[in-house]
């Protein structure tokens, strides 16, 4: 059980955390939620003991293990499966020292540990997650540096939950995920063995992979049984009866100093005056809860074209003179509110980059119409915008011709107010920065508006206020997000991108996601390696990874030998020892299993240095 007594914590004097508590039984799946700047980051770093409290204490269960991802893995020659691999770095050390071990009742002890945390079957685990996280057999030989900051932060991912600590704390994990992928989070997360804690804006993991939201709120912690949805209807409940008990207080002391002021001064009611005086001093003030912080989008309504705004006629797209997507035969009205559906790498952000006009047809018809506007959102246009200017400078490039009053409305408009006008981009926050972005895209009155996952680092109240925007806007919207919640509120029409082709999907959103769940593993988009010889350095680290990969061989083989030896022994079938043969038995096909997934890893290992010349 995780328990938080009484905690209190400041940060250069502004107060945290002032007595909270709660305690969260073990196993128990948790969505911690509160304002942005409450402390909820904090708290995770509390738990984890890199910030001491002022007062109170944090108990865990002794030696329990606390994991969470800090940070991407660095850039190495290392190969995603070994990186994942090394997370558990009990298991690691444990077969280290299974190599070396002389002690009979060591040997044993080591092997009984193996055998409770599952090592045997270390690498299909592994390679599982890995997968379902979108890496492929293949991608996952290949060394951390293929990939950028995003992949690594999802490699990163795929270590904390191949260790499985007793305490897993995930801080807004689907910022790096698409829908495939925070689908499968959500799934394997419902299933998790052990404690999870997770900060979250995304309603609908919020809603299935968790029991209980911790919320906190005015430097106190409380939990709420039930998912998100659960948790905001019991919350406007109980503002509405404090509401309602503050405004009945509020009358009845009015009430009571009306008394007061009417008969403090008449000797006959001297004595009542008195006792109401005391009786309103005895009251305990009841505070009606302030109204949460309203966030708005305000889009520019542009003028109405005539439809269809976008046709495509046996429209081609891609990459290098190479085709993703053929023959697309599509219409786009101005009032359509369409989600692109479809495992990543399928081709949904080709499509937005051809409808945005970022990526030229390699054959077909387009036909736009003449006065077309387009706003493209995608995260790296918010990775791109100049850190070391304001938000006022950015849409002042923009709107040259502008006053700055009117520019400093259309920033407030999207929630950045006066303060933030004048902050260098570098030091807001990642929602901050997003808010900009949208502005930026939507600054011209967009007849289509094309979002590629618009909700990263947005929070719940602002992504309410995302899907009120686009419900309120007269353009036309296409939308490509891991956020179900806000496809289900803005979508009216479904697309699904699959085998090079687009078309309409006939069936609802959730029957998307259990069609996801049901197949395979999700595959999310694979970063797109260019074609070029392989360096020395590469053939160098290919050869590296066989050398790994039959190391691995040479181990599980000696572990198959091992215990082949130990099940031919003619006494381990006594009666008395049945429950003994059957775990022997247990790690000896956990092995071979093992066995046989490491010898498929060696092959393709081979194959991609044969590949590459070596």
């Amino acid at each position: 059980m995780l328990t938080i007594r009484d905690i209190t914590y400041s940060v250069e004097g502004r107060p945290l955390f002032e007595g909270a508590g709660a305690m969260i039984p073990t196993g128990h799946k948790v969505g911690l939620v509160g304002r942005n700047g409450a402390g909820k980051t904090t708290l995770f770093r509390i738990i984890r003991g890199e910030l001491a409290l002022e007062g109170g204490e944090i108990s865990l269960p002794a030696r329990a293990r606390i994991g969470g991802v800090a940070q991407e893995v660095p850039s190495s020659a290392t190969s995603l499966i070994d990186t994942v691999l090394a997370a558990d770095t009990e298991r690691a050390s444990l077969l280290a020292e299974s190599e070396t071990a002389t002690d009979p009742s060591r040997i044993a002890e080591i092997h009984a540990r193996l055998s409770d945390i599952d090592a045997w079957s270390a690498e299909g685990r592994a390679s599982s997650i890995l997968r379902g996280l979108g890496f492929e057999p293949e991608d996952q030989l290949r060394p951390c540096s293929d990939y950028s900051g995003g992949w690594r932060m999802r490699v990163a991912l795929a270590g904390v939950l191949f260790a499985q600590p007793d305490l897993l704390l995930l801080d807004e994990p689907t910022n790096y995920l698409d829908l495939e992928g925070a689908l499968w989070l959500e799934s394997y997360l419902a299933k998790y063995p052990h404690t999870v804690l997770i900060i979250s804006h995304d309603r609908g993991l919020l809603n299935r992979a968790v029991g209980a939201i911790l919320h906190l709120d005015e430097r106190k912690l409380t939990l709420y049984q039930g998912g998100y949805d659960t948790f905001a209807r019991t919350r406007a409940e109980q503002r509405a009866v404090l509401a309602a008990e503050a405004k009945k207080q509020e009358a009845r002391r009015a009430h009571l100093q009306s008394f007061v002021d009417r008969f403090k001064a008449k000797a006959s009611k001297a004595k009542q005056a008195q006792s109401r005086v005391k009786m309103l001093e005895k009251m305990t003030p009841i505070t009606a809860p302030e109204e949460a912080a309203k966030h708005v989008f305000t889009f520019p309504a542009p003028e109405e074209l005539s439809p269809p705004i976008i046709a495509l006629e046996d429209v081609a797209v891609g990459y290098d003179g190479k085709a993703i997507l053929r023959k697309l035969n599509l219409r786009i009205d101005q009032d359509d509110r369409i989600a692109l559906l479809g495992r990543n790498g399928e081709g949904k952000s080709t499509l937005s980059k051809l409808l945005a006009g970022k990526l030229e047809p390699m054959g077909g018809k387009t036909t736009r119409s003449s006065k077309l506007r387009i706003g493209y959102f995608a995260q790296h246009q918010v990775d791109e915008l100049h850190l070391d200017e304001t938000p006022l400078q950015h849409v002042m490039r923009q709107r040259p011709g502008e006053g700055q009053p009117k520019l400093r409305a259309r920033l407030a408009s999207f929630g950045l107010m006066a303060a933030q006008a004048e902050t260098e981009v570098g030091r807001l926050s990642g929602g901050q920065k997003a808010r900009l972005s949208l502005l930026l895209a939507t600054l011209d009155a967009p007849h289509l508006l094309i979002l590629d996952e618009p909700t990263n680092h947005l929070d719940i109240e602002s992504r309410e206020a995302l899907v009120n925007a686009l419900t309120d806007y007269s353009g036309a919207v296409i939308l490509v997000s891991h956020d179900m919640h806000l496809l289900s509120l803005v979508a009216d029409r479904l697309w699904l991108v699959k085998g090079g082709a687009v078309a309409p999907y006939e069936e609802d959103l959730e029957t998307y996601r259990k069609s996801l769940l049901q197949s395979e593993e999700p595959k999310p988009e694979k970063p797109k390696a260019e074609k070029k010889r392989a360096t020395r350095e590469e053939i160098s680290d290919l050869r590296s990874e066989v050398r790994k990969c039959e190391d691995r061989l040479t181990k599980l083989n000696d572990m198959r030998d091992k215990l082949a030896k130990k099940l031919a022994d003619p006494a381990l079938y006594e009666p008395e020892r049945i429950g003994e043969m059957e775990t022997w038995q247990k790690k000896y096909a956990e092995v071979m299993d093992g066995l046989d997934r490491a010898e498929a890893l060696w092959l393709k290992a081979q194959e991609r240095l044969e590949s590459a010349g070596g």
